[in-house]
């Protein structure tokens, strides 16, 4: 460690340990403040996820497959496992906006608590608590914890993954192991191979630091890749083994499956375009940016998460070479390829993605980044009567500083006096810590000048409501922000479907306007075409049986993104039944 020995020497480091101080507890608390707030003021957020929760607290079926309507004729354009916990807690305490948010907060506060608790045991409480603050202070951590999308369950899953396997490199645990590839199992039925991306470092980890033989090792390794394997394979079996024709369509795939679905669209179509399928966000349309290097920190992603990332770049460097000769089993070395490895693996295929890629994806990096510049800041703060450990810290805190005012300046008419503040005392801590100033202090103010803006920016993002399918973090500045979110339901509309005894309300294409008219009216309606109106579901034929049987009400006409115009079951539609317009809207009575 740097802090026990020069630069150039180092000795192991002992699992860190101790009794939580109690101030400890106010890193929980002040995160379920910061994510529980006036929550409910962004009301469903992304209506098409909601509709889902709504479906699976009416059909038992519709949860356990995420349907999107509880007639289950199409899922969405996910993996189910993140409607399963809104949906328990809609069917226990009844289906609302509380019980759709409210699991995500939670998801966000357990996230930063276990955090905490994996950075403790290598590092110390101190670090622990700048890791879990600095993940509760991501602007994205904030926006997405606070809204019903699956990133909330995955970055959960994922820093759980990471905690257990800290929990087996301390003693060689081949049970942690096998737990930590069991929560990476479930990542991948919350957001497919996105779950996967953290697998190499936990591996690279355990393979290094663990304190057994490498036979040892491998074998373990072996076990936890099992693990991973059965926690994924029960669903996909699953839906493999159940009769196509009496469970939803699985949307967003071009054949009904959900490996398709893994390897296509949700897979290798969001690393190299394309992909197929109708899942939501559609074709390559650059939400992302352009890919590259710089894409991280570019203007789609750079506030979402990057105000840390310039730091953990520069610690995780400086911290391996410190660390080169220390024995094998070294903890802070290990903690190191762990959030670094998560971080390096995260960030490259984030950047060079050139399918589907959204700025709120970046959740899934913010606790890497917070973890390794905890770390990192923490040895180096240890060890900063050394002058290389002394100039890295100080390095970390001007880039820190000088990043910060860069982003900020990407937003010149909020709050732009805080820039400036922020880059004064950069210049002045920064340069205090390079000529070797020991006050106790002086770490105390490089914490606060490097979270404030991030800290900032991140109040800001949870005091204002979201909606629709692409949100992203900040302040409401006047301008145009993107949201792919549906039209309000006029309320005759939604009086008219709530009003029907069908299985399904109406049908319309489009999994938005669907969702829409489900969660207005309280009543299931089919989303012809899933997400985009492109998935094969339900067919013509079906449709036209649905009808004859008298099991939908009613058409409504527009929705959905599907080129070219409408499908063939509007064209049919529109030819055979009589319809009125209810502003603006077109509805035909399918019951004539």
């Amino acid at each position: 460690m740097i802090a026990t020995a020069s630069p150039a020497t180092t000795v192991a480091a002992a699992p860190a340990t101790g009794k939580r101080r109690p101030w400890v507890l106010l890193l929980p608390v002040g995160t379920a403040v910061l994510y529980l707030w006036n929550l409910t003021a962004t009301g469903w957020g992304n209506s098409y996820y909601a509709a889902a929760v709504q479906a699976g607290s009416q059909s038992w079926q519709a949860l356990l497959f995420g349907s999107l309507d509880a007639g289950n004729v199409i899922t969405v354009d996910k993996p189910p496992a993140a409607m399963w916990v809104p949906g328990l807690f809609a069917r226990v305490f009844g289906f609302s906006p509380w019980t759709v948010l409210v699991p995500q907060a939670l998801m966000g506060v357990a996230a930063v608590w276990l955090l905490y608790a994996a950075v403790r045991r290598t590092s110390g409480t101190t670090a622990g608590v700048l890791a879990g603050t600095g993940l509760a202070l991501t602007p994205v951590a904030a926006l997405m914890f606070r809204y019903d999308q699956p990133d909330a369950l995955l970055t959960l899953l994922l820093v759980a993954g990471a905690y257990c396997t800290v929990r087996a490199v301390e003693q060689a645990s081949p049970r942690w192991l096998m737990l930590a590839g069991a929560t990476v199992g479930f990542a991948f039925l919350t957001k497919m191979l996105q779950g996967f991306l953290t697998l190499p470092a936990l591996a690279i980890a355990y393979l290094v630091a663990a304190p057994t033989s490498l036979g040892r090792r491998i074998a373990h390794l072996a076990m936890a890749l099992g693990a991973v394997i059965v926690s994924t394979g029960w669903y996909v079996a699953l839906v493999a083994l159940w009769p196509a024709d009496s469970r939803p369509y699985i949307a967003g795939s071009t054949d009904d499956s959900v490996l398709e679905l893994a390897l296509g669209y949700n897979g290798l179509g969001r690393i190299f375009g394309g992909g197929g399928g109708g899942g939501a966000g559609g074709g390559n349309v650059g939400f992302g940016g352009a890919s590259g290097p710089g894409r991280m920190f570019g203007a789609a992603f750079g506030a979402e998460v990057s105000w840390l990332l310039p730091a953990a770049l520069i610690g995780l460097v400086a911290g391996l070479w410190f660390t080169r000769g220390a024995p094998r089993t070294d903890r802070t070395r290990a903690a190191l390829l762990l959030w670094g490895g998560w971080t390096i693996v995260t960030a490259v295929v984030f950047s060079l993605m050139s399918g589907i890629v959204h700025p709120y994806y970046a959740v899934a990096l913010a606790p890497a980044v917070a973890a390794v510049a905890a770390v990192a800041g923490r040895e180096l703060w240890r060890g900063r009567a050394h002058p290389p450990a002394r100039f890295v810290l100080a390095g970390m805190v001007a880039v820190t500083g000088v990043w910060t005012y860069i982003l900020l300046d990407r937003s010149p008419d909020w709050l732009p006096w805080l820039r400036w503040v922020i880059l004064a005392a950069t210049v002045a801590v920064a340069t205090a810590l390079a000529v070797g100033v020991r006050a106790r202090a002086l770490g105390v103010a490089a914490v606060v000048t490097a979270l404030l803006g991030t800290g900032a920016f991140t109040v800001a993002t949870a005091a204002q409501a979201h909606s629709g399918s692409i949100p992203l973090s900040g302040p409401a500045t006047g301008e145009a922000r993107l949201d792919m979110g549906g039209q309000p339901v006029p309320a005759e509309l939604a009086t008219l479907l709530a009003d029907t005894d069908t299985t399904w309300a109406a049908a319309t294409t489009g999994g938005t306007q669907a969702a829409d008219l489900s969660l207005a009216s309280g009543r299931p309606v089919i989303a012809i075409g899933g997400w985009s109106g492109g998935d094969p579901a339900p067919t013509l034929a079906e449709f036209q049986r649905y009808v004859a049987d008298g099991a939908v009400a009613y058409y409504v006409g527009g929705g959905g993104m599907r080129p070219g115009g409408g499908s063939d079951i509007d064209e049919w539609v529109s030819a055979n039944f009589d319809s009125r317009t209810i502003d603006g809207q077109t509805v035909y009575d399918l019951r004539g």
